[in-house]
């Protein structure tokens, strides 16, 4: 049983209605997210996610980690689900900044949720206390640097005439936007041309299925709230002298990834 304060994140239906629509199965990305760690680090180690989403990420640890328990305020049956086949998963729903589980883990991990939360700095804090002396704490958050574009031009957008969209017409708006993203990026994107918004990140676009294309639009006109985070503010997670063997990685421009071993 989980002891959490009464005052939980609200439940939000975006993110169930969005893992219900479609799935992440890119193992690529999430190696890329958590480095310098390797999947092996997860191995035989009792492991926190915290925000398990549909699940994508708890079955690539699942076949090598002893345990793990996985958190989330929405889609918790919809991971579990899709992990069924594991029998060292434990599903909790629950408000990963605020969650008390009465103990601590070998590893704590937040893949693309943290900046998802009412409060990112008070989610990591939660996400520090459950991590062992020794153990490891691991996120990747959108980042401020790089998502101008995002941050004033998609999200005032998306609150003023997208929020209340049926969500598969959104699906489908996703896969017309997706659709015309190939002829700039197969295109234009394609020479050298470092300067133009974005152009790390369309490298992994024309890695990535349709489908997968698809995702990654539909997430930034479906999620009901985004707090881009600075380089200096994910430092200042890992500081204090809390923290060694700390990693902060920029990642295609428009993320960060950090990663360090708690004293």
């Amino acid at each position: 049983m989980t002891e959490s304060s009464t005052d939980i994140q609200a439940r939000q239906s975006e993110w169930s209605q969005q893992w219900t629509l479609l799935q992440d199965n890119e193992l690529f990305l999430f190696k890329d997210w958590i480095l310098p760690n390797t999947l092996e680090d997860f191995r035989d180690k009792d492991i926190l996610e915290c925000g398990c989403g549909g699940g994508q990420h708890t079955s690539f640890i699942a076949p090598i980690a002893i345990s793990i328990t996985s958190v989330d305020l929405n889609t918790t049956e919809i991971a579990k689900e899709r992990n069924k086949d594991f029998s060292n998963i434990e599903f909790i729903e629950d408000d990963i900044a605020k969650m008390d589980l009465g103990k601590k883990f070998d590893i704590v991990f937040s893949i693309g949720v943290v900046h998802h939360t009412d409060n990112p700095d008070m989610t990591f804090e939660n996400m520090k206390r459950h991590t062992k002396p020794g153990g490891k704490t691991i996120v990747w958050v959108y980042s401020q640097e790089g998502n101008a574009l995002v941050k004033y031009g998609v999200e005032p957008f998306r609150k003023v005439f997208l929020k209340n969209m049926n969500r598969k017409n959104l699906l489908g708006l996703s896969k017309l936007i997706t659709a015309l993203l190939y002829i700039p990026v197969y295109t234009i994107y394609k020479l050298p041309l470092k300067f133009l918004p974005f152009y790390e990140y369309f490298d992994n676009f024309r890695k990535m299925s349709f489908e997968r294309n698809t995702l990654n639009v539909f997430d930034k006109l479906n999620a009901p709230q985004v707090d881009f985070i600075s380089k200096s503010r994910i430092s200042k997670w890992f500081g204090n002298g809390e923290y060694y063997d700390v990693h902060i990685n920029a990642y295609k421009g428009v993320s960060w990834s950090g990663s360090g071993t708690k004293k």
